[in-house]
């Protein structure tokens, strides 16, 4: 197991309680009800409808908290219950999460044709560039294919956001999540906390959270993620395989542990805490981005095997893979300076 590194933002020994954690589940559950009526009252308007967008991402934000509290202290509170729920949480997080996604990921592919092929997008089509796009473009622009593989992704991905967009509203007025909101509504008032837990100390178990992202992240090969461009960015740019890359899996898993993690934090310290922390802000936007580039250069690749597209189109869904791929080996170099400044001491 890896060492814990002192955090001046860790709770003293026996500081929070049970207690605590259920004040925490209430206040999220709260949350999540209240963010339930905004998106109702929006009507489940369309997806461009900033109100119902911004109550169902307030939605997805109220899930994650309430399901990470019940996955990090679970021996505090009733195991059946609290497993129950929190796979009903993640279903619908990430059933929410699916159209944003989409629109996300088009976004940062449309930018980035734009970015490699030397062209400059309408106002109001692509988004302003961000951290997120900041990989070099190649030495000879792209200008052949580049706009015929736009309107593909746009199609492919326009079309996915609209199954997602409809999956989403189906879900929200099935049975199965009305069940959820009541079992939620129940939560905000009354915690299932297990005999005894009241008082138990909720040290140990943001302990063995942070015990969990401390093993994932001595499992990752952060001194090849020590150059923001490597031979194996080039490898992976040159892969057709249009599956998720291996070696993805655990940058993932360690972008969940960083959530779960900072989530538990917040327990006895309020929502502030993790937020305040520039360390652990900057980890966690580099796995965003880490993750973004990944999905994106999925799509890329897929899109890249549509039958009888043009060659020209190809190769430049080809480069625009191989530009996501380098993407990730940026993000990997951002998380591992942003680690290493957390973890090692001023000296």
């Amino acid at each position: 197991m890896a060492p814990r590194h002192p955090d001046p933002a860790d709770s003293e020994p026996g500081e929070a309680t049970g207690e605590a954690l259920a004040a925490h589940l209430r206040a999220r559950s709260t949350e999540f009800l209240r963010a339930l009526r905004l998106h109702r009252e929006t009507g489940n308007g369309a997806s461009g409808a900033d109100g119902s967008a911004e109550a169902a991402r307030a939605l997805r934000r109220s899930a994650r908290r309430v399901s990470a509290g019940l996955y990090t202290f679970r021996g505090l509170l009733e195991p059946d219950w609290a497993d129950e729920t929190r796979a009903e949480l993640a279903w619908v997080s990430g059933t929410l999460g699916l159209e944003h996604a989409c629109a996300a990921r088009l976004d940062r592919l449309l930018f980035a044709l734009h970015r490699l092929s030397g062209t400059t997008p309408a106002p109001g089509t692509v988004p302003a560039p961000t951290k997120a796009t900041t990989a070099a473009p190649p030495a000879a622009p792209l200008t052949v294919g580049a706009a015929r593989a736009a309107a593909l992704l746009d199609r492919r991905l326009t079309l996915a956001r609209a199954r997602a967009h409809s999956t989403a509203l189906e879900a929200l007025g099935s049975a199965r999540f009305h069940a959820l909101a009541d079992r939620i509504a129940v939560l905000a008032s009354d915690v299932p906390l297990a005999p005894g837990a009241a008082e138990a100390d909720l040290g140990p178990y943001a302990a063995a959270a942070e015990d969990r992202l401390g093993s994932a992240v001595a499992a990752l090969p952060l001194v090849t993620a020590g150059h923001p461009y490597n031979a194996q960015a080039l490898a992976d740019g040159l892969n057709p395989d249009p599956a998720p890359h291996p070696q993805d899996g655990p940058w993932h898993q360690v972008r969940l542990l960083l959530r779960l993690h900072r989530y538990a934090r917040e327990v006895p310290h309020g929502a502030a805490t993790s937020a305040e922390d520039p360390r652990l802000r900057a980890a966690g936007q580099a796995l965003n981005r880490h993750r973004d580039a990944a999905e994106a250069a999925v799509a890329a690749a897929q899109a890249a095997r549509t039958a009888r597209i043009a060659p020209a189109t190809a190769y430049a869904l080809g480069v625009l893979h191989a530009d996501q791929r380098h993407e990730v080996e940026a993000a990997r170099f951002a998380f591992q300076q942003a680690w290493q400044r957390r973890t090692v001491p001023a000296r």
